[in-house]
């Protein structure tokens, strides 16, 4: 199931006025189950980072979090980094209409190869790794371009269906996935030979999240690779399903999850 063009497709919808993209980043807050996750653990770390941290939002895409992120002190500086130059422009164009553009700064540039020794307190990887084949490279970067004390919050699928594949003959539900999901053990593994000296995950998408997933994401994903004119009817259908969604996302982050489809990890240098 190809994901990209219809981000695309999205982006070209509310990148129209800033007050639009502004309304996107305010429905993928109320939408995505992983942005609930994400600023929980966010918002557990901020007392760590300091009046004057440097934050790393590594494969930024629409720059939600960056926006986040950036209404939370004038002191912090973030920096936002894809491989999508075309989403790059459209951030940083943004962050200027806004008068952002003094704290937030985006840039094109492969993970594989990104190294900025010791810049960082924060990095953050949102449904970034399961895109990204040399994953070993990416978390020795991660390593060498935080500050000792730095940390790093990547959101990734899990190997427990979190590409809706069940198997190892599965395909991945999203075509631009190279792997379905990590198990704790093996992202552990590899965050540990990359030099971090302490590692915390847990599962995310138990139970709730996953089925909130299925409706808020997978059905309408479906149904837009079938036909663009679908579109027309997302907004009745989600005005249906939202209210369903929006009592499992609250229940998927207040519980602790034996297993799920999604894992959060952070690790500390």
């Amino acid at each position: 199931m190809k994901y990209e063009p219809i981000k695309a497709s999205i982006g070209n919808v509310f990148n129209k006025h800033p007050q639009l993209r502004i309304l996107l980043y305010k429905l993928l807050n109320i939408l995505l189950l992983r942005t609930w996750h994400i600023k929980k653990q966010l918002r557990k770390l901020f007392p760590l980072l300091g009046p004057h941290a440097n934050i790393l939002d590594a494969g930024s895409g629409f720059g939600q979090y960056s926006y986040f992120l950036s209404r939370f002190s004038d002191n912090w500086r973030i920096t936002g980094v894809d491989i999508n130059e075309k989403q790059v422009n459209d951030c940083n164009l943004f962050f200027k209409k806004i008068g952002y553009q003094h704290r937030v700064n985006f840039k094109t540039a492969d993970l594989t190869n990104f190294n900025e020794p010791e810049q960082y307190h924060l990095i953050l990887s949102v449904d970034v790794m399961e895109h990204i084949e040399e994953d070993q490279k990416v978390f020795k970067n991660f390593f060498n371009s935080l500050r000792e004390g730095g940390m790093v919050l990547i959101s990734t699928p899990s190997d427990k269906g979190g590409s809706d594949a069940h198997s190892h003959d599965d395909d991945s539900f999203i075509e631009e996935h190279v792997r379905n999901g990590y198990s704790i053990e093996d992202i552990s593994q590899k965050l540990y030979n990359a030099g971090f000296k302490r590692v915390d995950c847990m599962y995310q998408y138990g139970k709730p999240g996953s089925l909130s997933w299925k409706l808020s994401m997978k059905f309408p994903i479906i149904m837009l690779n079938k036909s663009k004119l679908l579109f027309i009817v997302l907004p009745v259908y989600y005005l249906l399903v939202m209210p369903i969604c929006l009592i499992l996302n609250y229940l998927d982050t207040i519980f602790e999850h034996q297993t799920g489809t999604g894992l959060i990890v952070v690790a500390y240098k």
